[in-house]
């Protein structure tokens, strides 16, 4: 029997639902259960697909071409969970699936409620996760308790937790208790007026997660226990952390997966949390560090790359270095082309994005890099960007440039997807989701993956024309990776450089703490290497000066 999680946030936003759900799932896998992970969302867009990156941050591709919430990149970076369509619900998806079956009519000429159509759609939905044989079911509800859009999911889960066994579901609240500096002391209060909001709408919690600054001290949490009317023993801390990979073990500490145990009915048996306890060790080691310049449009808003990030974070476990990462705007070196800030970093990276706004300075950058040997990494735009690049650079192609940016290019090095297959073979105006690739033997790619067929998610509406391959390769750029039907350039590098790639598709969606991904591991050692080669240069030099 299944057995499910509903985990609910109040007093305000972005307090980390989406980091305690994934860190319980850690948690229970450590205890050899297996776990899904859902979020449902209240905003109406169907997706977040459409969604400005400034208002929404990263958009994370499942294998199955789902465009969902970033919160999923948690989800799989904790746990060995794969995400898919069914693993984000949205409010415009479920009134589109109810409207449908309206017009279909499939209500047989019923009133079309909340309750009992929408309810029972969302309830199938969760119901659907628990299809594939997993133990637990962790579903977060995303907002804040008390917030209009959040109430059918909320209504939802109450009706599900009364149609399950008793002990087959639980409601954990993750709240915020804020430290006032002038009483030095944390106030409880905003979390009973969370846990009376969500008590009104008929759910009880079972454990409450207080989210605070400092730790939790026993007063305060039997307070909360006694008002909230949830077992001391129940009241549990989520203390801050300087890394978000501390956070499974912090939990543990607390006992927080032995308690679920309980609620749920669930055998105590041993846990395993060997890997994350090495992890933690390599975190609070002192270790050497390098600079990586992240080239980008959005870098305003570092929730744009979250995968990104951690994917960086990751390489930099595997290599025992701190990664330091600077956010450029790349619009800086449209103008002044002033490279100072690039020649202080280790290796630059030129990630995905939309839009013309900024593209002139990221091709200024990755000529900074291509022609001064600095390790470079270019994803999806970035593997674009450097193609036109070379080809105005390198290949004598002046006008080169994508259709994206210019209507009718001199040379359309890159053009839209629709120009080249038949679109709803591929999902519509994008290619979304995995898609496999075969690797050049002799190559950075090949190095790194150690195998010759691979398959990434890719999220983007533009390709390399292949028209340009034979004058790009004539000026020495390598085309490294092939889509299997020879469709798609997936990979290119440049062969007289000590790293420099860029591909198509994002691989940072599938890397792992333990497991960095073998581009980003490879990309972090050639900046290691650089590093250590611009130290010794120096010290050279500084000898022979001395001398």
């Amino acid at each position: 029997m299944t057995k499910y999680i509903f985990v609910t946030g109040g007093v305000l936003s972005s307090l980390g639902k989406g980091l305690a759900s994934a860190s319980i799932g850690a948690l229970l896998e450590a205890r050899g259960y297996r776990v899904a992970i859902q979020k449902l969302d209240p905003y109406i867009n169907v997706d977040p697909g459409t969604m400005s990156p400034f208002q929404h941050g990263e958009v994370f591709v499942t294998d199955d071409g789902a465009e969902t919430d970033l919160d999923l990149g948690h989800y799989e970076r904790f746990t060995r969970m794969v995400g898919s369509q069914k693993n984000n619900l949205t409010t415009g998806r479920v009134y589109q699936k109810v409207i449908t079956k309206e017009r279909r009519g499939d209500y047989l000429g019923n009133t079309v409620q909340v309750i009992p159509h929408i309810t029972d759609e969302i309830k199938a939905a969760i119901k659907k996760v628990g299809q594939d044989g997993c133990d637990v079911v962790i579903v977060e509800i995303g907002g804040t308790v008390g917030d209009i859009e959040s109430l059918p999911f909320l209504e939802a889960i109450r009706q599900l937790r009364l149609e399950v066994e008793a002990g087959d579901a639980i409601n954990i609240h993750l709240t915020f208790v804020p430290y006032l500096k002038s009483a030095q002391e944390l106030k409880s209060k905003p979390t009973q007026h969370s846990v009376k909001e969500l008590r009104s709408i008929g759910i009880q919690p079972d454990m409450i997660l207080c989210r605070c600054e400092v730790p939790l001290p026993e007063s305060v949490a039997k307070k909360i226990a006694l008002f909230c009317n949830v077992h001391p023993n129940h009241v549990k801390a989520a203390v801050d952390v300087d890394n978000i990979y501390k956070v499974p073990l912090a939990f543990a500490q607390q006992q927080v997966d032995t308690t679920i145990c309980k609620l749920l009915h669930l055998p105590d048996g041993p846990r395993d949390l060997s890997a994350w306890e090495t992890l933690q060790s390599i975190i609070d080691q002192d270790k050497p560090s390098v600079d990586i310049g992240i080239v980008g449009k959005y870098v305003d808003y570092p929730d744009s790359y979250k995968s990104l990030h951690e994917a960086l974070v990751h390489a930099g476990f595997a290599h025992r270095h701190n990664v330091n990462i600077h956010w450029i705007e790349s619009a800086m070196f449209e103008d002044a082309q002033n490279f100072g800030t690039l020649r202080e970093m280790d290796a630059i990276l030129v990630p995905g994005g939309f839009g013309i706004r900024g593209v002139e300075g990221m091709i200024q950058a990755v000529r900074f890099a291509r022609e001064n040997k600095v390790p470079f990494f270019g994803i999806c735009l970035g593997m674009q960007i450097a193609c036109i690049e070379f080809a105005r650079h390198k290949a004598g192609l002046k006008g080169a440039n994508s259709s994206e940016f210019q209507d009718d290019p001199d040379y359309k090095v890159i053009y839209k997807l629709r120009e080249l297959v038949d679109v709803d073979e591929y999902g519509g105006t994008m290619r979304l989701g995995a898609f496999d690739c075969e690797l050049s033997p002799d190559s950075f790619a090949y190095k790194a993956y150690e195998k010759a067929m691979i398959s990434e998610r890719h999220r983007h509406r533009f390709e390399f024309n292949k028209a340009y391959r034979e004058p790009l390769e004539k000026a020495g750029l390598k085309f490294t990776g092939i889509s299997p039907n020879g469709l798609f350039v997936e990979i290119v590098e440049v062969a007289d450089h000590p790293w420099f790639l860029g591909c198509q598709f994002h691989p940072e969606f599938k890397s792992k703490p333990f497991t960095p991904h073998p581009l980003f591991r490879d990309f972090i050692g050639a900046a290691v290497s650089f590093r250590k080669a611009k130290s010794e240069k120096k010290s050279k030099t500084k000898a022979e000066t001395v001398s």
